[in-house]
């Protein structure tokens, strides 16, 4: 079912839901799927409606023109989007292949709703995985030298595609601070780790050295600071004194699959509000 996906975040105050709510009856807009969350601590709402396209007198752009006022009153953050418009994502990955296989195994079955555009990658290793999937593959090597010419490049695919999301499937690169900006809230990462611990390199293997007993992914957005993001799924997996680092990297890798494609998810219906450096997400 068709259905336009309203977001808003804003001042809270009395009286946001009902007239929403009014003006969307209005036009007998019908709301399929509603969700708030009022935050005590910054003083913000938080909203996001399905509702029913075939319900509307109008398109995806009457719909905006109508809630143009209402948004304007009430200094409303807001988007409007059309569940039948695939998001386009490009994703990049390094020399491990778990991840973006997954990725790629649930858009080929169709639980992920959009469009891989291509995958970039500093290595050539996961070509034939890829084309096999009839999506176009690039290879984009960095020299640790001179990393500029190499995101350079990968900023031109990335907007010659139109993409609006870009996922780090185990992407072993830092992106340079001006493609965080560029895509702020648009660049998802997958860490193996539970953050905020155990930041940066080997993880796992500061996990092993710390005797944690719990390990974890987290999916976060990139900004600048290295594994800092807004954070928008974690899961863990129980360990004991008898798993080594080894044993963590392979029971880690299933749960970053499964927080990965949660997250991105989550992103592609729309269900991830950021605000400051937190995200409300209505799963």
């Amino acid at each position: 079912m068709r259905t336009f996906r309203l977001v808003i975040a804003c001042p809270d105050r009395v009286g946001i839901v009902a007239k929403v709510s009014n003006v969307l009856a209005t036009y007998n807009g019908w709301i399929t799927e509603a969700n708030h969350h009022s935050d005590n601590l910054s003083g913000w709402f938080f909203m996001r409606h399905e509702i029913r396209a075939d319900s509307l007198p109008f398109d995806l752009e009457g719909l905006r023109t109508a809630f143009a006022p209402i948004a304007r009153e009430f200094q409303m953050d807001w988007r409007v989007s059309d569940s039948a418009v695939r998001k386009k994502v490009v994703l990049m990955a390094s020399r491990e292949s778990h991840c973006l296989a997954d990725l790629l195994h649930r858009w080929h079955s169709g639980e992920l709703d959009c469009e891989i555009s291509s995958v970039i990658s500093n290595h050539d290793d996961l070509r034939s995985m890829v084309e096999w999937h009839g999506i176009p593959f690039h290879h984009v090597p960095v020299d640790p030298k001179d990393k500029e010419p190499a995101f350079a490049e990968v900023t031109r695919l990335v907007d010659e595609q139109q993409a609006e999301c870009i996922v780090l499937a185990r992407y072993m690169q830092i992106l340079p601070p001006a493609l965080c900006e560029r895509y702020a809230h648009r660049i998802i990462n997958i860490h193996h780790s539970f953050l905020p611990s155990f930041v940066g390199a080997r993880p796992y293997h500061q996990a092993a050295q710390r005797g944690v007993k719990l390990i974890g992914a987290t999916c976060h957005y990139v900004t600048e600071e290295l594994d800092a993001g807004p954070i928008i799924e974690q899961d863990v997996v129980r360990i004991t004194h008898r798993n080594n680092a080894e044993d963590m990297v392979r029971l880690g890798k299933d749960v970053e699959k499964m927080v990965l494609s949660r997250g991105l998810r989550y992103h592609l219906e729309d269900r991830v509000l950021v605000h400051d450096n937190k995200t409300v997400v209505f799963s």
